[in-house]
């Protein structure tokens, strides 16, 4: 994210006609992002916010935190979905699609956290 996203020419690499890549770094930015349109999978990533509010559908708000969130801190250490300690690194469309929140923890350091193999199951 911090090296294919600037704001001059090169900027954005390939096409970006249709979106696609734009969407990927919003979702990026958050902490998850979907691993393809028709998957209903979210990869876990690492989210640049400390809180963000995520209109999710039918009025329903999934709120990201990032505890430690920074430049230095892009690790996971932890991650929780809807206060349930999450231990693998992906979560499927129906954990977030009435609301919730999405709690992360982040260090300067990589963790043992995440590393069951996709999809197997929680």
């Amino acid at each position: 994210m911090r090296e294919k996203y600037a704001n001059d020419p090169g900027g954005l690499d390939g096409n970006d006609d249709g979106g696609t890549l734009s969407a990927w770094y919003v979702f990026s930015a958050l902490g998850f992002y979907p691993v393809n349109p028709c998957s209903e999978y979210y990869m876990i990533g690492s989210p640049i916010f400390e809180r963000a509010h995520v209109r999710v559908g039918d009025g329903a708000i999934l709120t990201v935190t990032a505890e430690n969130a920074s430049w230095e801190n892009i690790y996971v250490q932890s991650v929780a979905l809807n206060g349930e300690p999450l231990e693998v690194s992906w979560f499927r469309y129906d954990d977030i699609a009435d609301g919730g929140t999405l709690a992360f923890v982040m260090g300067p350091e990589p963790s043992d956290w995440g590393r069951a193999k996709f999809p197997s199951e929680r």
